[in-house]
């Protein structure tokens, strides 16, 4: 009897470890007391600091204001910010470290496609809402990455009809050789078609190139009248300026994707003028809410900050995730998840719903172009719903 029971117990416990080992890991917990925490893995070096600095406004008004309506479910909110270096791999270190020792609520960022495309396993494996607040291609589409900016059809569908209408029905493309800009381009090869305008070249180009003087000849001598530009961060500066320098500009009009206002300053006086983009807010509009929003921007951080729709983007984040959890009276993950899913956010433009099934974001969108030190806003396009690409 004895000698049966012993090992009816090694059984049991031979059982359990095999369990133990083949079990998945298991999530870090939440801290039911203490703060809620949010990792933002975001560039603050590497070429794109100019768009992690952005978002870095954003984050910052964001959660002073809600803690100063007292925090999250009572609990107050902090930020962790992480440099991803612009490196995909760095993005993951950072990210995983996030969720496993500092046990985030969820992780805001990053800005390019391809570390949040390294970033989202880590994420799903880990069941951690993944914020991402940067226009984009369409097509992350999973039960924890959440999209708060523009996919091709809300920058595309009104912005190209305009330019084929007002500069020209000729095109040339010229990028950043990535995913963004390729399926950009994708998308905009297919507008242009359909409203019967010609393209003439689609170039892309690795990071890092200073000399642009031969492609810049090359959309010259193609007689493309509009540029559909995707060249972000400091070599999409090097090529404006290069582009002025060599006068392209005084017969091609810039159709600049993903533009920010904080790009301006950077091409020195009366630089960067008469560029179009369509933009989910423009900072020097006459629309109440986004006034409001601009002071309280600065209040938080300087008078003179450039503030663009990145800022915005990034703030609407943080206040979904907080309206988010406050619907579902839960501090968990899933929560986060479940409360985010369908819910209509009130943003600076006015309401935004986020896509209960494809976890995209309504809009409401401007057409604006380039003017002295800013965008200024040109037409008011309305609410316009995301094509999101997750059947894609």
């Amino acid at each position: 009897m004895h000698s049966l029971t012993r090992r009816k117990l090694l059984k049991t416990a031979a059982a359990g470890g095999l369990a133990a080992a083949t079990a998945p890991l298991a999530m870090p917990a939440i801290a039911q007391n203490g703060p809620v925490k949010v990792g933002a893995v975001l560039p603050f070096s590497g070429g794109l600091e100019l768009f992690g600095n952005q978002a870095k406004l954003g984050l910052d008004l964001a959660v002073k204001e809600i803690n100063a309506a007292g925090g999250i479910l009572g609990q107050p909110l902090e930020v962790l910010y992480e440099d991803n270096k612009t490196d995909p791999k760095t993005s993951v270190e950072r990210t995983t470290k996030v969720i496993q020792r500092d046990e985030v609520m969820a992780v805001v960022g990053p800005i390019t496609s391809n570390a949040r495309d390294a970033m989202a396993p880590t994420c799903k494996r880990m069941k951690t809402p993944l914020l991402y607040a940067t226009n984009y291609e369409g097509g992350a589409c999973d039960r924890y990455i959440f999209c708060f900016n523009t996919v091709p059809n809300q920058e595309l569908a009104k912005l190209l009809p305009y330019m084929n209408e007002q500069a020209g029905q000729s095109y040339y493309m010229f990028g950043a050789d990535y995913i963004w800009p390729q399926r950009m381009f994708q998308a905009a090869d297919g507008i242009v078609q359909a409203l019967g305008g010609e393209v003439k070249g689609i170039e892309f180009t690795p990071w890092g190139v200073k000399e642009f003087a031969p492609v810049i000849r090359r959309i010259a001598d193609s007689g493309a009248k509009v540029l559909v530009f995707a060249l972000p961060g400091a070599d999409g500066i090097t090529f404006i300026k290069q582009a002025e320098s060599f006068g392209l500009l005084k017969d091609v009009t810039v159709a600049f994707l993903g533009f920010s206002e904080a790009y301006l300053g950077a091409f020195g006086p009366g630089g960067g003028q008469n560029m179009w983009v369509a933009v989910p807010l423009v900072a020097s509009s006459d629309n109440p809410g986004v006034q409001d929003f601009v002071a309280r921007v600065r209040a938080n951080a300087s008078d003179d900050v450039v503030i663009s729709h990145y800022v915005m983007t990034h703030y609407n984040a943080l206040s979904a995730l907080k309206e988010g959890l406050e619907a579902k009276g839960e501090m968990s993950r899933e929560a986060a998840v479940d409360g985010m899913e369908g819910l209509i956010l009130e943003t600076p433009t006015g309401p935004s719903s986020i896509g209960a099934a494809d976890h995209h974001v309504t809009l409401n969108m401007y057409l604006a172009k380039t003017e002295g030190e800013g965008l200024v806003t040109v037409d008011d396009l309305g609410a316009l719903a995301p094509e999101a690409g997750c059947g894609a």
